[in-house]
């Protein structure tokens, strides 16, 4: 009975662990070389990110941000991470039986809640990131608005209606604040020392006291005040969706104010987009909507072609 040959396995068709090699160095080369162009173009420029509470829950994905951080550093940006951390202040505030209410979307802030938010922002929560990026080999600063009056607050109240009564009443939200003034000299001293400046979106009232404040209206108002390049701001969402589910890749203004006027935006993200529409206002040349969630998110924004989120700037180009 004769037996069929097997045929003869070239060596030439087994790839060898040195042409795997290589192939991965030859990738690398081509996905720095094609970056070149967008690193120029943010060489020197003023980066701000905000870095949400939900999009810094995985050790891993926080890894990778902070290594993107120090990257874009080591590239020629200025990066200044401004950072949430609502879960985080949520978890204390139950482990010390303090009860939480929200209403319009924000915390109503007492004097004991208040003291929590600023124990958990700029403390334990800032901390983390700038150890994070010294880890990375990153030189990060941690400081917080109310660190040489960066960040002057005004008190701010929120019309709310009842759900039960649909009755319309003021509310005082206690200790929630909202940019009055910005001044962002700390900022230029830690960029100039070759620093990476880490914020905590507290702020300075009237009276002296301290003032929770949104951590996306913080990095707009701190990204106007600095005429930053770009304002990232890395949340747990893709970016805006059309009606089809697919993402925006990007947005002018007047195409934003027509999504929003026949209800392709709604919700939850209307106050998010004119809050960025608000900051490319001042002059920030664009702000970009990014899900935290996905790896090196940072760099696929800036030094890629293709962005990872929805731009949203003045006019196109």
């Amino acid at each position: 009975m004769s037996k069929t040959k097997a045929s003869p396995v070239r060596a030439k068709d087994v790839p060898t662990a040195e042409a795997e090699a290589l192939a991965t160095v030859y990738a690398n080369a081509k996905v720095l070389s094609e970056a070149l162009p967008y690193m120029q173009r943010y060489d020197r420029q003023t980066v701000v990110v905000k870095y949400g509470g939900h999009a810094m829950g995985d050790p891993a994905l926080a890894e990778a941000f902070a290594r993107d951080i120090v990257l874009i550093k080591q590239a020629g940006v200025n990066p200044v991470v401004v950072h949430g951390g609502g879960p985080q202040i949520g978890a204390l505030l139950e482990r010390l039986n303090i009860p939480s209410e929200f209403k319009g979307g924000l915390r109503v802030t007492d004097q004991a809640t208040v003291e929590v938010v600023e124990m958990v922002l700029a403390g334990s929560v800032n901390k983390e990131i700038v150890t994070a990026i010294n880890a990375q080999g990153g030189k990060a600063v941690g400081i917080s608005g109310k660190d040489a009056n960066l960040m002057r607050a005004a008190r701010i109240e929120r019309l709310w209606r009842d759900p039960d009564s649909n009755i319309e009443s003021v509310v005082d939200m206690g200790f929630v604040g909202e940019p009055a003034k910005v001044d962002a000299h700390i900022i230029d001293v830690i960029i100039q020392s070759d620093l990476i400046p880490v914020v905590a979106p507290i702020g300075v009232g009237p009276s002296g006291e301290t003032l929770n404040i949104n951590a996306d209206t913080f990095a707009g108002a701190l990204a106007g005040a600095m005429k930053a390049k770009r304002l990232l701001l890395l949340t747990d969402v893709e970016g805006v969706l059309d009606r089809q589910g697919n993402l925006i890749k990007s947005l002018t203004l007047a195409e934003a104010k027509a999504l929003i006027a026949d209800g392709t935006i709604s919700g939850g993200m209307i106050p998010k987009i004119e809050s960025c529409m608000a900051v490319v206002e001042q002059g920030v040349e664009a702000v970009v909507i990014i899900n935290g969630k996905v790896p090196h998110a940072v760099l696929l924004e800036l030094f890629t072609e293709h962005g990872a989120g929805t731009l949203i700037e003045r006019q196109k180009g």
